[in-house]
């Protein structure tokens, strides 16, 4: 079991990382909900004219490529914010398949991991 120092390592580590993919998510995507849950991706910057079927195309495959990059973001936010909640709930730590402890490493690798080495997928 994690002691209360250690706890409070990870959950910096987690709260920097929340920080770090919001902004990300701000960057390529939007908000489609009033609860900042849904996210979708924008097409950019680029200014084009509905005549020009080149830069369209551009501006079509930006935002078809920032949709793919918004959905992994989106994961690992909500499984950010996951670990936040088994910190305040007192199970950060344990293994949701077996209940055992996970192992240190493997949650400084990935401070979001909410299974053991054996039961990752």
């Amino acid at each position: 079991m994690l002691d209360s120092t250690k706890i409070e390592h990870f959950k910096q580590k987690l709260l920097q990382e929340k920080e770090r993919l919001e902004l990300e998510l701000t960057d390529i995507g939007a908000i489609n909900s009033a609860d900042g849950v849904d996210w979708s991706g924008t097409p950019g910057e680029l200014e084009v004219s509905s005549e020009d079927r080149n830069e369209l195309a551009d501006k079509i495959e930006e935002q078809q490529t920032n949709e793919a990059i918004v959905s992994e973001l989106e994961t690992r936010k909500l499984a950010v914010e996951e670990a936040l909640k088994r910190i305040e709930d007192g199970t950060y730590g344990l293994c949701k398949v077996c209940g055992k402890p996970i192992d240190e490493e493997r949650l400084e690798a990935n401070p979001a991991a909410d299974t053991c080495i054996e039961h990752a997928e």
